[in-house]
């Protein structure tokens, strides 16, 4: 089937667990973790498989928790042409962490995937892209612990996190790291956030396929897509005691999310973030 656009576009996939993201923070801690039966990897093998059968190649940013229990998985994902990179250790957001435990999270989560894979990681997304305007030290660190590129910057607004009046496309910070920011659609004036995760799962497809066409065709710019694990997970435990706000984020349409993001492998032209935005 004819692409909608020849640009070749960066698909991500932020690998973490239903019960460590972020709208679960105040009913679950990482002490709770533990009693989760986990279901990342089964979620992710299937992922990985129907990435083969439209032989895309993606970038994974893996959880150093998940890393740890599931070690195969890891070195899998770049045994079948993927590219590994780092989203810290324990999924807290950096604006919560002081220098100190920032740099501890990202280090360890850094020196074991690198020790199961042999070779350098690259890449760093924080979770919740949760670097901004009060820790724009973070890329200090980043650059200190040898990364080359971070994606970890949402110019939107958002209760969660947001940095509106920040660049829209890879630039060169002056730490001398690449930032690789989520995109946006501007629209009448304001910046539409059209970069996957839930938006993806709450738009209906063919708002998407035309936005992230739109994008293409206005900005002249290769489009990065993530989401989760998690989200084309339907049979998944609810979890207890979260706000309705947070319930609705994080289960509207995950029954439907696995053939969204199958039409949107057929669509548009993927490969991962190191070869779309040649980070090196």
């Amino acid at each position: 089937m004819k692409k909608l656009s020849p640009t070749i576009n960066a698909m991500t996939v932020d690998v973490e667990d239903f019960f460590q993201v972020s709208a679960f923070d105040n009913v679950i801690s990482p002490d709770d973790w533990a009693q989760y039966q986990p279901r990342v990897a089964d979620n992710t093998y299937r992922l990985m498989d129907l990435f083969d059968k439209y032989q895309v190649k993606a970038t994974f940013f893996v959880l150093g928790w998940v890393a740890e229990r599931f070690p195969q998985l890891v070195k899998e994902i770049q045994q079948r042409g993927h590219e590994v990179a780092s989203h810290g250790y324990a999924h807290r957001r950096a604006t919560e962490q002081t220098p100190e435990v920032f740099k501890q999270d990202v280090s360890r989560s850094k020196d074991h995937l690198e020790q199961l894979l042999g070779n350098a990681v690259q890449g760093y997304r924080a979770p919740s892209f949760s670097i901004g305007y009060s820790n724009e030290w973070a890329f200090e660190t980043l650059v200190e612990l040898g990364f080359d590129y971070s994606s970890s910057t949402y110019p939107v607004k958002h209760d969660l996190y947001g940095t509106p009046d920040w660049p829209r496309f890879a630039y060169r910070r002056p730490e001398n790291i690449t930032e690789i920011p989520i995109p946006t659609l501007k629209l009448m004036g304001k910046q539409m956030a059209i970069g996957g995760g839930g938006y993806f799962r709450l738009y209906p497809y063919w708002l998407s396929r035309t936005l992230i066409k739109q994008y293409l065709d206005a900005e002249q710019q290769p489009y990065s897509f993530y989401f989760h694990p998690w989200e084309i997970d339907p049979d998944q435990p609810r979890v207890q005691g979260a706000s309705w706000k947070s319930n609705f984020r994080h289960y509207i349409n995950l029954n439907k999310t696995f053939g969204k993001l199958e039409q949107l492998l057929i669509d548009f032209n993927w490969s991962t973030m190191k070869d779309v935005y040649g980070v090196s």
